[in-house]
């Protein structure tokens, strides 16, 4: 199933971080119960409309790293696989190796 965002909305694959502990111990996220901040970004819509209803293209692209507000995301379930919508005005950064 293929899915284009419409407008400013982007489509993320949350990247789920472990945490290890000094000591050594791994602490999954399942065991935090606080969303992933950070993802892979799948789709772009096209942007929104600017005050002359000309589209503003969006500053990110497909395949991107980002960092995005915690409480920003909708999530959903596509196939048993979690995604979050994300409006570009969310996304903190982009992740560059």
């Amino acid at each position: 199933m293929k899915i284009k965002p419409l407008n400013d909305y982007v489509l993320v694959e949350p990247i789920k971080q472990e945490e290890i502990t000094k000591g050594g111990i791994i602490i999954p996220d399942t065991a935090r119960e606080e969303r992933a901040i950070k993802g892979k970004i799948i789709a772009v819509g096209p942007g929104k409309l600017n005050e002359k209803n000309e589209r503003a293209p969006l500053s990110v692209k497909e395949g991107q790293i980002i960092l995005f507000k915690k409480y920003a995301p909708d999530e959903i379930k596509i196939e048993d696989k979690e995604y979050y919508f994300i409006r570009e005005d969310d996304i903190m950064a982009i992740l560059e190796e």
